[in-house]
């Protein structure tokens, strides 16, 4: 009998393409009711009920009552990160399910991924962080300078505030579109929260896109630049 994590179990959970495209579709962050997904999934209510209780028993998913109603969500940031990268994974070998639609522009360009900015965007904004000395990146791990802690604060971001939490300040996630790391972690969450209440952007209904305003993205560029 061999020993250690069984990632059959896993890969089984997900392999399955109902499963794996309500998988996806939860990787935005939102909570999405079994009917919802049963759209996404392309099935019956009744067969997603079946699959979302495979994926909850398996430690992907939880869900939440509120009022009449249940909501789906993932198990947490793990999960997410999980998805995403197997989702970059499946990209850099070619692996795409359909031809480029009108969506796609936009979801490369900046999206949630569960609850931090990904996309082009979102790889810009990591790749500033490390070039101009606010995270270092040593092999897999990224960690905030104390001069990234000034100029995160200079924008309304509590650093101090956010290494207190049980979450990682910093990670990496593979971005699927960019093939390259954007940020996650609290810091990462805590960054597309200030873009929203500031203004600069708003998440796009039914999707995961997420859409600057013109003067948002001149900031954001002004304050994520990339050396020529």
């Amino acid at each position: 009998m061999r020993e250690g994590p069984d990632i059959a179990q896993v890969g089984a959970l997900i392999g399955d393409p109902a499963r794996a495209n309500m998988l996806a579709a939860l990787s935005g962050g939102r909570a999405l009711t079994a009917t919802e997904l049963a759209a996404v999934g392309g099935i019956t209510l009744q067969t997603a009920s079946t699959h979302l209780a495979k994926l909850q028993t398996g430690g992907l998913l939880t869900q939440r009552k509120q009022g009449r109603h249940r909501y789906f969500t993932l198990a947490d940031e793990a999960t997410a990160l999980l998805i995403e990268s197997m989702m970059g994974f499946a990209a850099s070998r070619g692996h795409l399910r359909h031809r480029p639609g009108p969506k796609e522009p936009a979801l490369r360009k900046a999206r949630i991924c569960y609850d931090h900015l990904a996309g082009d965007y979102g790889v810009r904004m990591l790749d500033s962080l490390v070039a101009t000395g606010a995270i270092d990146a040593i092999g897999e791990g990224l960690s905030v300078t104390p001069q990234g802690e000034s100029r995160l604060q200079c924008i309304g971001i509590d650093v101090p505030g956010l290494k207190s939490s049980r979450r990682p300040l910093c990670r990496s996630c593979l971005d699927w579109s960019e093939r390259r790391a954007h940020l996650a972690g609290s810091l990462g969450k805590a960054l597309l929260s200030t873009f929203f209440d500031k203004g600069w952007a708003r998440r796009t209904a039914g999707s995961r896109s997420v859409i600057f305003s013109p003067e948002g993205e001149q900031k954001f560029l002004s304050l994520f630049p990339l050396e020529a």
